[in-house]
């Protein structure tokens, strides 16, 4: 192969297996998903030295092969597959296998260039780990609880109250365990200090802002508003002025952020003045709401940059 050819590789993820792509070749192979396999796969992929290894976020099956080829000194993508899927459409490529898929992200890959993935701290990703399973203990919480209110039966009220204390007691210890990792590093307990110091955020809020936005701080604000799917998208086409729409980006900070929004509205004072002035203008209420989000996270983006706790009236531009 050409040392000065640019390679880019696409990988498709699934739960036992990874189907890897590379451009200018049509052969896609196959790994097993395991250990072996990842090291078989890093013998192929590191003589390439590829410029770029894109995959799509698969609900954190690609977490760990990120971080191994990351670890191995390969440049990473993790990229939202609508956009995968958007680029497919556009060239009229509607068939969807494991083998096409990985063709299609290694072209994404090479015409796109996403941000690379950035290896985190191992506390970093024992907080992520910690606030995921509190999420999906939370969310069984309330399934158990939604059921307990339809259920007549004595015993069967008894197994889903049990149940539900479980659950109590699970999120409990997650707290714990979710602060002694923050309290384990400085950077994290300094992170966290920053975030909590802003009225509206708590520490469930900057719990799950520093387990799943670690690039807060390092994006500008037109960035991380678009990360997180808060940025208003255009709808222009010649003479037509469609309405703004938000959307997209990490629909879980996006709803911790809206949580936190909520409160701010009512308790942080610049937020508020900024909620009410939208609603003397007429906006409904959602989109005030949506415009607070957006104004929060980018004033906290600021305060992450500049390692700065909140101000009364902090600086936004």
């Amino acid at each position: 192969m050409n040392n000065h050819t640019r390679v880019f590789v696409g990988i498709d993820v699934a739960k036992d297996s990874l189907d890897v792509a590379v451009t200018d070749d049509q052969t896609v192979r196959r790994f097993p998903y395991h250990q072996t396999g990842l090291q078989r796969l890093a013998e192929y992929i590191q003589p390439l030295n590829p410029e770029l290894i894109v995959m799509e976020a698969t609900g954190k099956l690609e977490d760990r092969l990120a971080l191994f080829l990351a670890k191995a000194g390969l440049h990473v993508a993790i990229v939202n597959p609508r956009q995968v899927r958007n680029y497919a459409r556009a060239f009229n490529q509607l068939a969807k296998t494991d083998r096409i898929d990985a063709r299609v992200i290694a072209s994404f890959a090479q015409t796109v260039r996403p941000r690379g993935y950035q290896v985190p701290e191992q506390r970093e990703t024992r907080l992520k780990a910690l606030v995921v399973r509190r999420r999906q203990v939370i969310r069984s919480r309330t399934q158990e609880s939604n059921r307990l209110d339809r259920i007549d039966d004595p015993s069967i009220r008894a197994m889903i109250q049990q149940a539900i204390e479980m659950y109590t007691q699970q999120i409990s210890l997650l707290d714990d365990q979710i602060e002694q990792t923050i309290a384990a590093s400085e950077s994290l307990t300094q992170r966290q200090n920053i975030l909590c110091s802003t009225p509206g955020v708590g520490p469930a809020t900057a719990g799950t802002l520093l387990a799943e936005l670690p690039e807060l701080g390092r994006l500008n604000r037109q960035e991380i508003a678009k990360l997180v799917g808060v940025a208003p998208i255009n709808r222009d086409s010649g003479l037509m002025r469609g309405k703004r729409t938000t959307g997209g980006g990490r629909i879980t900070v996006r709803n911790c952020l809206y949580m936190a929004t909520l409160v701010a509205t009512r308790h942080n004072p610049l937020i508020r003045r900024f909620y009410l002035h939208l609603q003397r203008q007429g906006k409904p209420k959602l989109v005030a709401l949506i415009a607070c989000m957006r104004k929060l996270l980018v004033i906290l983006n600021i305060m992450i940059r500049d390692n700065e706790e909140w101000k009364i009236q902090p600086q936004t531009t």
